[in-house]
Order: structure tokens, then C-alpha cells, then sequence
């Protein structure tokens, strides 16, 4: 089989020619950058990137395969994977299979050898933007391109709903032990349902690990029926898409704030439970992708290096009295954190449990507990 050739086309007619490599064929989404160094393979296997096609701005992604252990999911979520340089041969202990075998398996292209730093450059400067990445032993500029200007925007998306769980199950896994290649055992104190939006399993390995017996529901499931289950706190998941089409979910989380249930939302559940406190949300011009955002904490002054992965955020000016900011990004000023006055919840748009790292933001997990404590004192 000859070399596969690939072509990148915008929405706006912009078009970067490169090699293909990962599974032949066409793919459409939301062109997105991501500055982080590391862990492409937790990226590509994060729900939150659906119907995207993610530019990593890393010089060169592939050198150390990919491996059974490091997956966030089931599946490789984003439509498409943009690099500048993919390596002929993977070198690492863990490695199990090359990059390019992993796409192929997931039926998801890749796209090598264009400048992702001129990409980059022209996502910040015109925002993020539909595409279409061809890959094959032929491809079309303008079938390219009409396939990109064809592609649905991502705002008034609902994408939780294609991404979360079909039933309810238990969650038992904590934190990989490297050492032993073992995740921990579940030492589970307090009840924790997580609905999931499209959740990571590091969220999960996280609740675990902070002594949480862990349950995960579908995006959808009934809040009566959660509350059947009789949790001692509930976890809002990270996701995909637009949040305010999710109105069941918006809709759940305001029962819960009403019943004084403590809460804690990560990036899209962060979003819902501000929509559910009566807040409103922005699509953002390029999004905040990458595991080096500075994010200052505004009770201590504290500045922590965070991972970032969403396209839409809170709008602080539409937040309601008792709806407080804990954290705002020093890279835009966007908000970044709440807590509501008077209930036991709280949001963060980045990745408290990010997986490579960085872990700066961890003890939001721990900050959780001590909200499901107190509130089982005061009974």
C-alpha cells in the first residue's frame, strides 16, 4: 500500500496538506488545540474531545505507543488526531502498540507533517472552527471543504447524551500503582453517585481514592431514582458539547441544590450546576485545551498550574448573588471555580484529576469529602 496522503480543511477555506496515518478516510468536528506534552493517549480517549479534531502542539507525539492501562475510556472520542511529527518506530517499557495501530483500530485518521504552529496561529487569531480531515491514497481539497462548511456547530449540541453510560454500574477502581501495574482497591466510606456526562475514570479512580464508594449513572437517569440510591454527596461529570441544551440535567441538579445534597462539578458539570444556580454560559473563541493553565485561586492568592479541556464557560458577570467565584484563569480572566452561599456545592472548569498531571488542583477531591461530612454532622 502506497503512502497515505491527507489534507486538513477549515471551514473558512484555509487548507494544510500532510501524510496520513491511523485509519484511511473522512472525518468531520471542531479543530481544536492542545498544548500539553504529554498524554496524547489520555487525550484522545477523553469523551469531553467528541466531534472534535484535536492539533496537539507538541513537535513530536507517538514516541511511546500506547498501552492498555492509560486509556480514560473505552474508546478513542475525538474525530481526529493533527500532529507535526509522528516517529517511524514507539520506545517505552509500557508500550504495547504504536499510535498509528490504535487510531486504525478505533477507525479514527491522523494527520502528520503540517505546521501545527502555523494551525495554532490561525485558530487563536479566527477562533476555533469546523473541519474535515481526509485521509487516503487520494483526496479532495473541495469535497474537504464541503464537508467542513456541512458540519454542525458545536454550540446547541447535546453531546452528553451520545457519550454517557446506557446503565447504571459500580465503580471500584482507585489510582494506578506504576510499581505493580495494579489500580487500588476501593476503601469506600461515603456513597458518591457520579453522573456521567461523559466521564473520565481518573474522576472516578479519584472519588476512590479520597474513600468514596462510587456509583456512575447515566446522563439521563431519573433524579428520584438517584436519590433511591440514597448518595452522601454527588459528582457532575465532565463532558462534551454544549451545556445549556442539557435541560434534564440542569433540571436534576437544581432538585439536588434545593435538597442540600452535596455537589461537586468538574468542567461541563461544573457548567450545568452554574445553569442550575441560575447563571449563564458563553461559547468560548478558541477554547482552553492543554495541562499548563495558570489558575489563580481568589481566597489564598495562590497560583496552580492546571489541565484544561472545554470550548464553553460560565459568564461570571451573569452569576446571582449567592452564587460565588473560588477561582479564576490568568491566562483570559475567565472564571474558573464557584461554590454557591448556603448549599454544599461546587464547580471547577479545569481537571482536578488530570491523568499524566499536573495535580495541583487534587485537593478539590478532599475539599468534597469534607463538604459529605459535614453534612452528615449536621444530619
Amino acid at each position: 500500500m502506497s503512502r497515505l496522503q491527507a489534507i486538513l480543511a477549515l471551514e473558512d477555506g484555509r487548507t494544510f496538506s500532510g501524510h496520513g496515518f491511523g485509519a484511511p478516510g473522512q472525518r468531520v468536528g471542531e479543530v481544536v488545540f492542545n498544548t500539553a506534552m504529554t498524554g496524547y493517549q489520555e487525550i484522545l480517549t477523553d469523551p469531553s474531545y467528541a466531534r472534535q479534531l484535536v492539533t496537539l502542539t507538541a513537535s513530536h507525539v507517538g514516541n511511546t505507543g500506547v498501552n492498555a492501562l492509560d486509556p480514560e475510556s473505552d474508546r478513542v472520542y475525538c474525530n481526529g488526531l493533527i500532529v507535526r511529527h509522528y516517529p517511524r518506530r514507539y520506545s517505552s517499557w509500557r508500550a504495547q502498540a504504536s499510535l498509528s495501530d490504535y487510531l486504525a483500530d478505533h477507525g479514527v485518521p491522523g494527520i502528520a507533517g503540517l505546521d501545527t504552529r502555523s494551525l495554532t496561529m490561525h485558530l487563536r487569531e479566527h477562533g476555533a472552527q469546523n473541519g474535515c480531515l481526509m485521509v487516503g491514497e487520494e483526496v479532495d481539497a473541495d469535497q474537504a471543504l464541503g464537508l467542513a462548511r456541512g458540519c454542525e456547530p458545536m454550540a446547541g449540541q447535546d453531546l452528553a447524551s451520545g457519550v454517557t453510560c446506557s446503565s447504571p454500574y459500580a465503580w471500584t477502581e482507585g489510582a494506578l500503582d506504576l510499581s505493580s501495574g495494579r489500580f487500588g482497591p476501593s476503601r469506600g466510606r461515603h456513597h458518591v453517585v457520579c453522573y456521567d456526562f461523559g466521564a473520565k475514570r481518573n474522576i472516578l479512580r479519584m472519588l476512590v481514592d479520597a474513600g468514596c464508594r462510587v456509583t456512575v449513572v447515566p446522563a439521563r437517569h431519573p433524579i428520584d431514582g438517584l436519590l433511591a440510591l440514597q448518595p452522601d454527596g454527588v459528582m457532575l461529570s465532565n463532558g462534551p458539547g454544549d451545556p445549556e441544551p442539557c435541560t434534564y440535567a440542569i433540571d436534576a441538579i437544581a432538585r439536588l441544590l434545593e435538597r442540600g445534597v452535596p455537589t461537586f462539578g468538574i468542567c461541563l458539570g461544573h457548567q450545568l450546576l452554574a445553569l442550575a444556580a441560575g447563571a449563564r454560559t458563553v461559547k468560548m473563541k478558541f477554547g482552553h485545551h492543554g495541562a499548563n493553565h495558570p489558575v489563580k485561586d481568589l481566597a489564598t492568592g495562590q497560583v496552580l498550574i492546571t489541565s484544561q479541556n472545554h470550548g464553553f464557560a460560565v459568564d461570571e458577570d451573569s452569576l446571582p448573588e449567592h452564587v460565588v467565584p473560588t477561582h479564576r484563569s490568568l491566562f483570559d480572566g475567565s472564571l474558573q471555580g464557584i461554590r454557591i452561599d448556603g448549599k454544599p456545592a461546587m464547580g471547577f472548569q479545569g481537571h482536578p484529576e488530570a491523568s499524566p498531571g499536573p495535580h495541583d488542583l487534587r485537593g478539590l477531591f478532599g475539599q468534597f469529602v469534607k463538604m459529605i461530612e459535614t453534612a452528615d454532622e449536621r444530619g
